[in-house]
């Protein structure tokens, strides 16, 4: 695997920072996810289930990973977490600033003691702007970066995406930013001290996108793209369904007006090329909810297959899984759980010399780990015993063996 030997201590919670962590352990690393005795917020957070302690979205987010339970507000705990990060590659968090420094987690505190540690801090919002150590979750970014807002102009008031868009995008990044500082170290043997704030990430998406006419001095027109934006840029009404249909091209717009039986309007003024059906977006997303309402779904995908104009149809959640494409590729696969009895579960979507990476572990209870872990980082067993009574560390109670991934 591309990042086995790598171990990575992650000080995160709820997404952002599981999901960076989680395509990192795709990748091979090994995680070590420290929880406070109450455990990730996201274990509850994320929904019901069986035991009351792992919701559907932690069971996502957090397989693949070591879970060790240390209580960071005692003396004890922060020293042993400082201790784990010594014997680490990288450590992760998405712990504010301010409460990072009072634990002496922050990256001028463990480079100090470890200088070849890639030290990764995801904040709500960058140094030097007034917003700096201010709470921060996927919503308010989706607010404060221009996301939101975006439908203001279409449906006359902001909307948040109905999916955590900003804790996906950043976690995809931070995962990035730390495979590159990682071949950094072992050219170098340096380590590294990165920040990646969510407010600045997420604003330089929405306007890379839409910035557009008004990138320029003095500006051609709006920001905005008004074929994104326009209120009829959405999925298309069939008989029976919905489709999503995008005929970007003047070979695919001139294959779809015949294919919906408008060979009229080819040479039409609106609609000849890619800047007429820019300019007139809205007259041609008009004329596709017309042409597309007479046939069924199936239908119009068959045809639109046949002359290459991108098509697909448009799931709900009850049935993209049941999707042909998904199904065939085995994107939901049947589990047992140990504790929650049997799941689905989602395989890694990438590829490794043509084959999906696989799955090695579930998400497990609170402190699963925690004393595999601390004796593989040299701690004693009267450490850890002495750890555990004074509540700085937690370990569950009954067989802590580790819960193996079983395929149905």
């Amino acid at each position: 695997m591309m990042l086995s030997g790598i171990k990575v201590l992650d000080l995160t919670s709820v997404i952002v920072g599981p999901a960076a962590t989680l395509r990192l352990a795709e990748f091979g690393a090994e995680i070590i996810k420290i929880e406070p005795p109450d455990g990730d917020l996201l274990r509850t957070l994320g929904g019901p289930s069986p035991s009351g302690r792992m919701s559907g979205k932690f069971l996502h987010f957090n397989r693949d990973k070591r879970f060790v339970c240390l209580n960071l507000r005692t003396p004890e705990g922060r020293e042993a977490a400082r201790r784990l990060a010594g014997t680490c590659d990288v450590l992760v968090t998405n712990i504010r600033p301010d409460a990072l420094a009072r634990l002496g987690l922050d990256a001028e505190s463990c480079r100090e003691r470890h200088p070849g540690l890639v030290h990764c801090s995801i904040t709500g919002y960058g140094p030097g702007g007034p917003y700096r150590g201010l709470p921060a979750y996927d919503t308010v970014l989706q607010a404060a970066s221009g996301l939101a807002g975006l439908t203001i102009g279409r449906d006359g008031r902001p909307s948040f995406s109905p999916f955590v868009a900003v804790d996906h995008i950043v976690g995809e990044i931070t995962a990035g930013t730390i495979s590159a500082a990682l071949v950094q170290k072992f050219r170098t043997g340096e380590g590294a001290s990165i920040e990646i704030p969510m407010l600045e990430t997420m604003a330089a998406f929405v306007l890379k996108e839409h910035l557009g006419p008004a990138t320029f001095e003095p500006p051609l027109g709006p920001a905005g793209d008004r074929r994104v934006l326009d209120p009829h840029a959405r999925p298309v009404a069939t008989r029976d369904g919905w489709i999503a249909i995008t005929a970007n091209t003047d070979v695919q717009a001139r294959a779809f007006l015949e294919a919906v039986g408008r060979p009229e309007l080819v040479d039409d003024e609106r609609f000849s090329s890619v800047e007429a059906r820019v300019s007139h977006s809205g007259e041609w997303f008009a004329l596709r909810e017309e042409a597309l309402a007479g046939r069924r779904t199936a239908e119009w995908l068959e045809i639109f297959s046949g002359i290459d104009v991108p098509a697909m149809p448009c799931h709900s959640l009850e049935t993209v899984r049941d999707d042909p494409h998904l199904a065939a590729v085995d994107l939901v696969r049947d589990a047992v759980h140990p504790t929650e009895g049997p799941i689905h579960t989602l395989r890694p979507t990438v590829l490794l010399d043509g084959m999906p990476i696989e799955t090695t572990s579930f998400a497990r209870e609170v402190g699963a780990d925690t004393r595999s872990v601390l004796e593989a980082a040299g701690f004693a067993g009267d450490e850890i015993d002495a750890l555990i009574e004074a509540g700085a560390a937690m370990e569950p109670c009954g067989d802590t063996s580790r819960a193996r991934r079983t395929e149905g």
